[in-house]
């Protein structure tokens, strides 16, 4: 840069300061030219030389001090990562001042530590419940081994029959655990197809009355016409399901459920609407999180469920563009899942 800006000055300044001088009327006074050349030669280079030194010192003063600002910054986020690195997320990194790319790179780093300890939590919270949930049925085999080896139990339909219950909440437990993990994050396998929620809800019927009925437990589910959605048909099913199931596990003899199917503002809802034991305010916003239970004790001892079904059933809907939401207005008044799922582009009643 340096050399250019003296070589252009070199190359362009004496043939203009020539012209001025012949327009000015000394172009015919070889002496006056030729000292006022020596003279506008020396004060040029002076000039340039003292610019020249002064855009240097300049330079290397910004240099330095935007040096000593990027290796704060940079120190800042490293700092950040070995913080990180040894499991303290709380201390999001700061970059105070810095410059709009490097505040975007805090940012996404702050923004990844989040999601890092989020996921740490989860890790955390599910190791912690499993722990839990393994222990009832574990402890049950256990005992019956131990009742058996001491001869306090004979081998019989009974003891048999014991031991394949809890060895399969056991093998349930797994695969729950297994289904949640995936589906919560965004990863399940979905065999997208239009089919009809009236298909869907027929089939469900057959399979469900006998079972409501032998509970006691009377089953509403509509006939007729439904609706044409994209979605996977197993995923769905699945979904149906642990609302089911739910619905019956909560609804006391004598009470009712009804399937309900609409659709609204674009999306296709399918409600299961029971009268039975429903839900206490303070538990609503918990319902469908992994191993909740609003009544713990009941159905960890009658191994009804794992805990987990309710969460399944949202990471689908969620999956498919949908939710799934609970509503209840208190204790005995019964509850009320809304599943829902975006409508077909080509959406028609079938």
């Amino acid at each position: 840069m340096t050399v250019s800006i003296v070589v252009a000055a070199a190359l362009v300044g004496p043939a203009v300061f020539n012209d001025h001088m012949r327009r000015a009327g000394h172009g015919d006074q070889p002496d006056v030219l030729e000292h006022a050349q020596e003279a506008f030669y020396s004060a040029g280079l002076q000039s340039i030389g003292i610019g020249l030194l002064v855009a240097a010192v300049g330079a290397l003063l910004v240099s330095v001090v935007t040096t000593r600002r990027l290796g704060r910054w940079l120190d800042a986020l490293g700092r950040g990562a070995l913080r990180v690195s040894a499991g303290r997320y709380d201390q999001p990194v700061q970059l105070d001042g810095s410059s709009p790319e490097l505040e975007r790179v805090a940012d996404a780093f702050n923004g990844m530590s989040a999601q890092i300890q989020t996921t740490e939590a989860r890790r955390r919270t599910l190791l912690t419940d499993v722990a839990h949930e393994l222990r009832t049925p574990i402890a049950a085999i256990d005992v019956t081994l131990e009742a058996l080896e001491d001869g306090v139990l004979i081998p019989g339909p009974d003891t048999y029959a014991t031991l394949r219950a809890q060895s399969a909440r056991l093998a349930r437990l797994a695969s729950d655990i297994r289904d949640v993990s995936t589906a919560e994050e965004g990863r399940p396998r979905l065999s997208l197809e239009d089919i009809s929620t009236a298909n869907v809800l027929e089939a469900f019927a057959r399979q469900w009355t006998q079972r409501f009925a032998e509970a006691g437990v009377g089953l509403v589910i509509p006939a007729g016409p439904g609706v044409t959605i994209h979605a996977d048909r197993a995923r769905i099913g699945q979904v149906l399901d642990n609302l089911l199931a739910n619905a019956l596990r909560h609804t006391f003899s004598g009470g009712h459920v009804e399937v309900r199917c609409s659709v609204s503002d674009g999306l296709v809802l399918v409600e299961v609407v029971d009268d039975g034991e429903g839900i206490d305010p303070r538990a609503l916003p918990h319902v469908m999180e992994r191993f909740y239970r609003a009544d713990p004790a009941r159905s960890r001892a009658d191994g009804s469920g794992t805990g987990v079904g309710l969460a399944i059933a949202r990471a689908i809907a969620r999956a498919h563009g949908g939710d799934l939401q609970a509503h209840s207005d208190g204790p005995g008044r019964g509850a009320t899942f809304t599943l829902s799922l975006p409508s077909s582009p080509n959406l028609h009643r079938s």
